[in-house]
């Protein structure tokens, strides 16, 4: 293990099920009552899909920009308060950087939301680097990230380890030869099975991580 890539939501911290219910509480701040399942409907589409979808289904005489700010505040408000490690998260930062490995952060969430979080549990200088997709240009269903990753750690790819929560990333990663970690989270519950044999390593928490 010469170098580790984190993914943030749904590995280090429990803040997806925030984001799948992000929908349903900028709804709640404006006294309306989210219909049951609003999250899932939500959780696959874009900020920009699903603002239209509120005002279409909610009848809400709101731009699509002040619906997807809306949410962001719910979602800013997350990090700034509320964001906490996923079990054995903490543990695991600690050893890596213990043994002098590198660390680099490959998010789908923005910058801001990960460094408000990241300064309020003191991990921000734990990582080399923080890299976003927005950033990068590229979702996680292209390798960018990774590579950027390995680029500013300066580590081979069959030596650095990517640890995610979704399918589609351990997927990314391991057709490029990165050794992957699935880690488990609620959100992605339908999909373990197939994370299961696409991931290298799987664990339902963290804290079972016992290859360091």
């Amino acid at each position: 293990m010469a170098g580790v890539i984190f993914d943030v939501d749904g590995t280090l911290l429990d803040t997806m099920p925030v984001w799948h219910d992000a929908g349903a509480r900028f709804l709640g701040t404006l006294g309306i009552q989210a219909e049951e399942g609003l999250g899932d409907i939500l959780f696959t589409e874009t900020v920009e899909s699903g603002a239209q979808y509120l005002i279409d289904h909610y009848g809400l005489d709101m731009s699509i920009p002040e619906i997807a700010q809306g949410i962001n505040d719910q979602m800013e408000k997350c990090y700034r308060e509320e964001a906490d490690f996923k079990e054995g998260a903490l543990e695991l930062l600690n050893r890596v950087r213990e043994l002098e490995i590198p660390m680099v952060v490959a998010s789908s969430t923005d910058r801001p939301f990960l460094e408000i979080a990241f300064d309020r549990l003191g991990i921000r200088d734990y990582f080399q680097a923080i890299l976003t997709c927005l950033e990068v240009g590229a979702t996680k269903h292209n390798p960018a990230i990774f590579y950027e990753a390995v680029h500013r750690m300066k580590t081979d790819i069959p030596e650095t380890w990517v640890f995610e929560d979704g399918l589609y990333a351990i997927r990314t990663a391991g057709k490029e030869g990165f050794r992957t970690v699935g880690v488990y989270d609620p959100t992605s519950e339908a999909d373990q099975e197939q994370i299961k044999i696409s991931a290298d390593f799987y664990y339902r928490s963290l804290a079972d991580f016992d290859i360091l």
